[in-house]
């Protein structure tokens, strides 16, 4: 069904509640604005964003570009940042779309979605190899996703659900916005910037047509034994029973992106061996020839016996995420070794926690404390480098951390993991 008149639940309450939910604290657009100064006079600035958004003056104003390293330390993501008017705009336009969306999305998709995380993405995933005894995974990486996304398909994907002309006017103004980068504004003919605040529905929309629908519909019904697909965003990775139907699809998912404008990465996009060692069997590549493990939203998957000698498959933070986290406490350590001891403890603290925030799972207490170890290290080494005088000997060191302890690794998400035939 379409929907033709929505723009008629945007009001000034609507509006309220949008600015409501956006982020006061993020970086400021090209226009400096920043959230306090905004709400001096919210009411008379949401009221005339209002007016400006049904009558069709609203303009949109460029998306300042900046960028920040990937994980493999060589290249960078470009990140859009919009003005904070913006982003209440898209924030209400966001509340709109996103009830309409929800109905159409599959179980198979968790990124930016309602009551979905990352965490529920890893379980499901983890549970489903472990149900089948592991199978063959495919590992999809889009290259430059957000850069290269075509917008005349997103339109397309847009109007079979919505033909409201107020939103989709809105949405085409995001999409043509320039983008201001080192004094430069250019006008790119392809993708929606990745950092506002509706490009991951946008993206997800895109997705769910090009590869999610697809996958249900076309291909699911077509192939030998089980199969499954997850998608966080643009990362997805797609488990099979039999070689044969991973091979299939595999050879056909640059086909299926390239007709929308994406391209898979050529390397990174492959195929893997992940049966439990029990299906595999005696005759199967020894794990010096073969890669048994994959990385999955900041995870290793690997095979392991349980405690009571079941194979499981268990997750472990991966070593890029964790060399990253490691290298950003070293600059922090070293940028503000100069503060209170104190200061410097309770700030540290703060990182812990939300590192095990993320990364504290069922089966990955060892690596949490890996963390902790390498942490402690750094900050003992860059408190040395504070003078010449007044050395921090590991003596006093174990005081310093008896008074005023790190917190210790705790599992924040535990997992209900099911247990393959051992």
């Amino acid at each position: 069904m379409n929907f033709t008149s929505l723009n008629h639940y945007i009001d000034l309450d609507w509006l309220r509640e949008a600015y409501r939910r956006t982020r006061k604290d993020g970086a400021v657009g090209v226009d400096n604005q920043t959230a306090e100064a905004y709400a001096e006079h919210l009411e008379e600035n949401l009221q005339d964003l209002l007016n400006r958004a049904k009558s069709g003056l609203y303009r949109a104003p460029a998306v300042r570009r900046v960028h920040i390293p990937k994980g493999d330390g060589l290249s960078t993501r470009p990140i859009g940042i919009p003005t904070f008017e913006d982003k209440v705009l898209q924030r209400a336009v966001v509340m709109v779309l996103e009830p309409i969306y929800e109905q159409d999305f599959l179980d198979c998709s968790y990124g930016f979605r309602p009551g979905r995380s990352a965490h529920q993405a890893l379980q499901t995933w983890q549970n489903q190899l472990v149900r089948h005894g592991g199978g063959w995974v495919v590992e999809l990486d889009v290259q430059r996703f957000f850069d290269t996304l075509d917008k005349a398909h997103l339109r397309t994907f847009l109007r079979r659900r919505v033909r409201d002309g107020v939103l989709l006017r809105l949405i085409g103004k995001w999409l043509n916005a320039g983008v201001l980068e080192e004094g430069n504004l250019s006008y790119p003919d392809a993708g929606t910037p990745q950092g506002g605040v509706i490009s991951p529905l946008l993206a997800n929309i895109f997705l769910h047509e090009v590869l999610d629908a697809w996958f249900e519909r076309d291909i699911k019904p077509r192939l030998k034994g089980w199969a499954v697909l997850i998608r966080y965003a643009d990362d997805a990775v797609l488990g099979f029973s039999h070689e044969e139907d991973a091979s299939r699809v595999l050879a056909v998912l640059p086909k299926r992106f390239g007709k929308y404008g994406l391209t898979l990465h050529p390397t990174k996009t492959r195929m893997i061996d992940f049966r439990s060692p029990r299906r595999r069997g005696p005759d199967a590549p020894s794990d010096s020839h073969c890669k048994r493990t994959f990385d999955l939203l900041g995870f290793t998957h690997y095979w392991a016996k349980s405690r009571r000698g079941y194979w499981v498959v268990k997750q472990k933070t991966a070593t890029d995420r964790f060399s990253r986290a490691v290298a950003r406490i070293e600059r922090w350590c070293r940028t503000h070794r100069h503060m209170p001891v104190k200061e410097q403890r309770d700030a540290l603290a703060l990182k812990l926690r939300g590192h095990y925030g993320y990364y504290g799972i069922t089966g990955n207490a060892w690596m949490l404390g890996r963390f902790l170890y390498a942490v402690t290290r750094r900050w003992r080494y860059w408190l040395n480098r504070r003078s010449q005088r007044g050395k921090w000997s590991w003596e006093r060191f174990a005081r310093l951390l008896r008074v005023r302890p790190l917190p210790p690794p705790v599992s924040t998400h535990s997992v209900l993991r099911y247990a393959a035939n051992p």
